[in-house]
């Protein structure tokens, strides 16, 4: 990427490449007059001119951070519509890079960083700041060698913990809080995560293993394992801060970040080098009134983090080494040059993943947030003004606003490359799931497009209509086969036989329609719902059909026979969506009585009842591996259920009015979700 070298952004002319990602590059630039150095970070966008001064008024607030341990904002502004910031250049890399995974750090060492980070963090908590991605690739190295806390752009400042957005979720999982993870951050998230780059450092592990979603649940209901497992001879002194720091309940905690600091110094009997500067002291006149300390009962002046007479375990030896992700220069979220771009474990999943192309048009908001990682919200005379990054940054691959209406139905193509949407544009849209390209755009005359499903080999759409017709396509070439006209009233649901013989089709008219694929003649029809059909699907071994209905049951019927199998009658209002588990042992129905409940095909008993939503729901998927639940809700959220537990993973907030419809892709990484708010959105799950 070189297409900014040479340029100048404020006094500053860019000389090289230092990072990139997927919203912005990191370039290292001179100052035309003074020749020092400093970082420019440049959005891939492009801004609406009516957003360019409230940008710059938003820039101004993230730039009045001064600490001798915060990243210096040194300029912003835009150039030809394209948004910068200037930040202090950091020569010597950050602390992931100092120290690979794996690496167990002194007891002096540790106390000296914590120190430096706590006066930091205390700094923006004085200021209703939370910074919510402390983690080390976040604190890099000065010239001489102090830390420097950097992306405090991702900072919220705090207005109430009760009041923030319930579903808003930014970071970095391994270091998040259980409270962060629900979308309730407050002070002591950022005491939790510095909690866990404490556990770390002393062990050479992370207290959390696995998955995105395995180890966001450890953070939610498994307690850490004991760091004497991995440390020999700890001092339970020091065990016992860092445990306190990472309790569950964020009131468990130190009252304070700079609490937690002195009682881990004092648990380690060492005294830190580092001492911060009065100046930036909490009872600063100009700062808002800190948060009460509680005081801590005094503890041995002997007392050290080794027992006597055990020997410290070998202290800086990487356990694990792993080639640094990121440049010495840029933010965590980007390649340094010469490197391809950063692959993250399985529990790294990256807080900003918005697919951005050169050109892109962003909100002011949007762009603040992407400067300094996600931007804050500032409380002046009780009202507050956003400047934060919506959630859609923070998984979000890809928005594809190719519908100028509410978007109803989606279905990924059965080899995962393609999505198919429908909507009340009375189209149905073929596109890259990847990229959002659109290939295919097939147009019903006349009503809008309720249902749509691929065929098993993928070669064929069927769309349902408000018209009551399902009409089957060509999906290479949006050429029209066949039209099937059994329905006396809207269809709402479509599901393709697992054979690709037959389609079964469900709507208003109270009854599920099953027809021949190819030639479309009728076979049979189930008329045991006495109100409307939401939803319809296929057993795996395609003998039975599953049918939701408004008359609040789900059905289980002989697909060939139409003989009733069993009802289930867990919900107490309309049922809207279904999804029958690969294993075909379980299904997951959602209803307008605001719960997901997933229950035993065979024995129809309830296995649990999940009611984390506020508003009606209207789809569920379950993964291919059965291991997750997707259900949309008319609270414009998605929430990740654990398929066994029922316990909530995660919940994606990136829309802005009701969620219509859900899919996972083949491998299970991203879901799908589609939306009133006019998108289909694809972000990453897992």
């Amino acid at each position: 990427m070189t297409e900014h070298l040479g340029q100048q952004f404020g006094n500053y002319r860019v000389s090289r490449l230092l990072g990139q990602g997927g919203f912005a590059n990191v370039y290292l630039g001179e100052h035309m007059y003074l020749k020092s150095q400093a970082a420019i970070k440049v959005l891939h966008v492009r801004m609406a001119r009516n957003d360019l001064e409230g940008f710059l008024n938003e820039a101004r607030l993230v730039a009045h951070l001064e600490h001798p341990h915060i990243v210096r904002v040194l300029e912003f502004g835009v150039e030809e519509n394209t948004p910068f910031l200037i930040m202090s250049y950091a020569p010597n890399g950050t602390l992931r890079e100092r120290y690979s995974k794996g690496t167990r750090l002194p007891p002096t060492t540790i106390v000296s960083y914590v120190k430096q980070v706590a006066a930091a963090l205390q700094y923006a908590h004085d200021r209703k700041m939370i910074h919510r991605d402390i983690k080390p690739e976040n604190m890099l190295l000065s010239s001489s060698d102090e830390i420097l806390l950097s992306d405090f752009g991702t900072a919220v400042v705090l207005q109430s913990t009760l009041q923030q957005n319930p579903l808003d979720v930014a970071g970095t999982v391994a270091y998040m809080s259980p409270e962060q993870l629900e979308g309730r951050p407050g002070f002591a998230s950022d005491q939790y995560a510095l909690g866990v780059v404490v556990y770390e450092w002393l062990s050479g592990t992370r207290p959390f293993q696995g998955s995105f979603f395995e180890v966001a649940s450890q953070h939610m209901h498994v307690p850490p394992a004991p760091l004497s497992k991995y440390v020999l001879g700890i001092s339970p002194a020091v065990e016992s801060v860092v445990m306190t720091a990472l309790a569950k309940d964020h009131q468990r905690r130190f009252a304070s970040v700079s609490a937690f600091a002195n009682a881990l110094e004092q648990a380690s009997g060492v005294q830190a080098s580092y001492s911060p500067l009065s100046t930036f002291s909490s009872s600063s006149p100009s700062a808002p009134s800190a948060p009460s300390h509680t005081p801590l009962s005094p503890l041995p002046a002997n007392v050290f983090p080794f027992a006597s007479g055990s020997s410290s375990p070998s202290m800086n030896t990487s356990l694990s080494p792993e080639s640094p992700l990121t440049s010495a220069h840029a933010p965590s979220d980007f390649a340094p040059l010469g490197h391809s771009a950063p692959t993250f474990s399985d529990s790294e999943a990256p807080s900003q993943q918005t697919l951005l192309r050169p050109g892109t048009r962003l909100s002011r908001r949007a762009a603040i947030g992407g400067l300094v990682g996600v931007a804050a919200a500032i409380i002046a005379g009780g009202s507050i003004a956003w400047y934060e990054l919506s959630s859609k940054g923070q998984a979000t691959a890809l928005i594809y606003n190719g519908h100028p209406y509410p978007v109803y139905a989606l279905a990924w193509s059965p080899g995962g490359q393609n999505i198919a949407s429908a909507g009340q544009d009375k189209t149905v849209q073929i596109w890259d799931a990847t990229t959002g390209d659109k290939s295919i755009t097939y147009t019903h005359q006349g009503a809008s497009e309720n249902a749509v499903a691929w065929s098993p080999d993928g070669q064929r759409v069927a769309s349902g209509s408000s018209d009551t017709t399902v009409q089957v396509w060509d999906a290479a070439t949006g050429k029209y086969i066949l039209t099937y006209s059994g329905h006396s009233d809207t269809i709402r649901t479509l599901a393709w036989s697992p054979d690709g013989t037959s389609i079964a089709s469900g709507g208003d008219d109270n009854t599920v329609q099953i027809w021949n694929a190819v030639v479309g003649h009728h076979i049979n029809a189930y008329r045991g719902h006495s109100g409307k059909v939401w939803s319809a699907v296929w057993s795996r071994d395609g003998t039975q059909i599953a049918s939701a209905s408004a008359d609040a049951t789900v059905q289980i019927w002989d697909a060939f026979t139409g003989k009733l199998l069993l009802t289930y009658r867990g919900h107490s209002k309309e049922v809207k969506a279904i999804s029958w588990s690969h294993d075909s042992t379980r299904i997951a129905s959602v209803s307008d009585d605001r719960t997901v409940q997933v229950w035993d095909v065979t024995s129809k008993h309830t296995l649990y009842t999940y009611r984390g939503h506020s508003d009606v729901l209207n789809a569920v998927a379950w993964s291919h591996n059965d291991k997750y639940i997707a259900s949309g809700s008319g609270d414009y959220t998605v929430h990740i259920l654990d398929a066994a537990t029922g316990k909530r993973i995660f919940a994606y907030s990136g829309h802005s009015l009701a969620v219509h419809a859900v899919g996972w892709s083949n491998d299970d990484q991203r879901v799908a979700s589609a939306s009133d708010d006019h998108t289909v959105q694809v972000w990453r799950a897992i």
